[in-house]
């Protein structure tokens, strides 16, 4: 897996906002959650609530129930601090190391490739062909429904020609088989 897809596969939805968690970000930067932590805190100022927040415990074991899978720690445990796209570009000046300029590059790809791929989705070629060729067919169907019913009226129209010519021919023969009446004088 490369450098981005590994990264991509660290953001996770949260309130509805994609975030990363700190331990993901300790790690990736080549220090301990409880380091970033510290930076964090120092400079807490830098990270408003739509920068970071803090997990609740309930959220914290659902997400690691779905996928994050962090061994518990002795000791205290405190709920990791999840960071959205401008927080984590925050980080990069709280974590003033070339480590963490490069990690963050990298970073604010994968969230750029996130939002790319939410905002225009891979197109599934074979679904693509297979809905072109249904409503195909069902244009066909009604072409040759349209052209049934024409025939069908064609066919109807023609049946009361030839009715109509039928009688005709009766009423005249008819006329011929009559009586020449002379008139009373």
């Amino acid at each position: 897996m490369n450098q981005l897809q590994t990264i991509q596969s660290k953001i996770y939805e949260i309130r509805g906002q994609r975030v990363m968690l700190d331990f993901d970000l300790a790690k990736m930067y080549g220090t301990e959650t409880k380091v970033l932590k510290q930076a964090i805190r120092r400079n807490i100022r830098r990270f408003p609530a739509d920068f970071m927040f803090e997990l609740t415990k309930e959220e914290f074991a659902f997400l690691r129930s779905q996928t994050v899978t962090s061994k518990q720690r002795g000791g205290t445990r405190y709920m990791p601090f999840a960071f959205t796209e401008p927080g984590v570009a925050m980080l990069s000046s709280v974590l003033n190391s070339e480590v963490a300029i490069e990690i963050n590059i990298s970073i604010m790809r994968a969230f750029i490739a996130v939002r790319q791929l939410v905002a225009n989705p891979p197109v599934d070629k074979v679904s693509l062909l297979q809905r072109e060729v249904k409503e195909l067919k069902e244009y066909m169907e009604e072409v040759f429904t349209d052209q049934n019913d024409i025939n069908e009226d064609t066919r109807l129209q023609l049946e009361l020609i030839n009715q109509t010519l039928a009688e005709l021919q009766v009423r005249s023969k008819e006329h011929e088989k009559a009586p020449v009446r002379e008139s009373d004088s």
